[in-house]
């Protein structure tokens, strides 16, 4: 009975302890750090959730870009950091084709960070440079196949979510393509939208003005659905390539031994931002739908699960990520 009664007092006390963590937190700024370049999807999206878990919470969050290796340079940052929810990750799915493909990194991908919240889904948009004498998915992959391996197409970075759903695509639709790596979406864009690289592959939020101002040509969504975002484009699969389909998230990690009830409270917290209306609107305005009720396990289950999935489809494709 002793030995009950003292297991169960330790409980309460643990139990104390977690509750005393999430009444004190936050106790000073919150640093999220974007593994990517400024002005990105994940950028943009920091700043907003930023601003509002300032006006929620009473502490300044501020906002780091530490970008590099397919956003594992500021992945490690933060695993490295100290587990008490001050530092925190806002990446993409290309975390987790990083995670899949870079086989000697300095941390744990699913070990020594944990998922927080998914903020967001959405597609990916097949964008040429207007120069480019295609209109359609199929003329793109004419074109491909009449010069095999002249057609160069734009990245985020070796290894990240851009390169290997484009090869994916490659692969699928049994065409040659040379691949052009940058550091982060934004310089990836820029060079595309200036006629440097004649295509590339990348979600919505980061290339959707371009196509508004005329200065891109989209011609396909990557989903498995039409986007509502634009729903006048056809999937890569209906346009000629039947069941290829891709996806991106954005979602915030934290170390991975940050107490439960710190990540239970930034979950409830960046949920609760998610759900107000100038939030929804402005993410809709980016092209990403808000995830309003993922838990923290959830998440950490579909990074585990997105990195188990990349690193077979490279294994099986044969895909080059040195």
């Amino acid at each position: 009975m002793r030995i009950v009664a003292l297991a169960c007092g330790s409980l309460v006390l643990a139990g104390t302890v977690l509750a005393a963590h999430a009444q004190d937190f936050p106790n000073r700024p919150i640093r999220i750090v974007v593994p990517t370049l400024p002005g990105g999807s994940s950028d943009i999206l920091a700043r907003l959730i930023g601003g509002k878990m300032h006006e929620r919470l009473g502490q300044p969050a501020v906002v780091e870009n530490r970008a590099g290796a397919g956003q594992m340079i500021g992945a490690d940052v933060v695993a490295k950091s100290p587990a008490d929810g001050h530092t925190i990750l806002l990446p993409t799915v290309t975390y987790t084709t990083s995670a899949a493909t870079q086989p000697r990194l300095p941390f744990d991908p699913v070990i020594d960070l944990t998922g927080i919240a998914m903020i967001g889904e959405g597609t990916f948009l097949v964008a040429v440079h207007p120069s480019l004498p295609v209109k359609s998915v199929k003329e793109l992959l004419a074109l491909a196949k009449a010069k095999p391996g002249s057609l160069n197409y734009a990245s985020s970075g070796t290894g990240g979510i851009t390169h290997l759903i484009t090869e994916v695509l490659a692969a699928n639709a049994k065409i040659k393509l040379v691949h052009v790596p940058y550091k982060s979406v934004a310089p990836a864009v820029i060079d595309v939208v200036g006629g440097h690289v004649p295509m590339l592959i990348v979600s919505v939020p980061s290339v959707l003005p371009q196509v508004k101002a005329g200065r891109l040509r989209a011609l396909a969504s990557t989903g498995a659905q039409r986007s509502s975002f634009v729903p006048e484009l056809p999937t890569v699969a209906e346009a000629g390539v039947p069941g290829y389909e891709a996806r991106q998230w954005w979602g915030v990690l934290a170390p991975g031994k940050t107490p439960r009830a710190v990540v239970a409270k930034l979950n409830g917290e960046i949920h609760n931002i998610l759900a107000s209306p100038d939030v929804k609107a402005r993410l809709a305005d980016e092209g990403a739908e808000p995830i309003l009720q993922m838990t923290p396990e959830a998440f950490s289950d579909v990074v585990k699960s997105d990195i188990a999935k990349w690193r077979k489809i490279v294994k099986d494709l044969n895909i080059k990520v040195d």
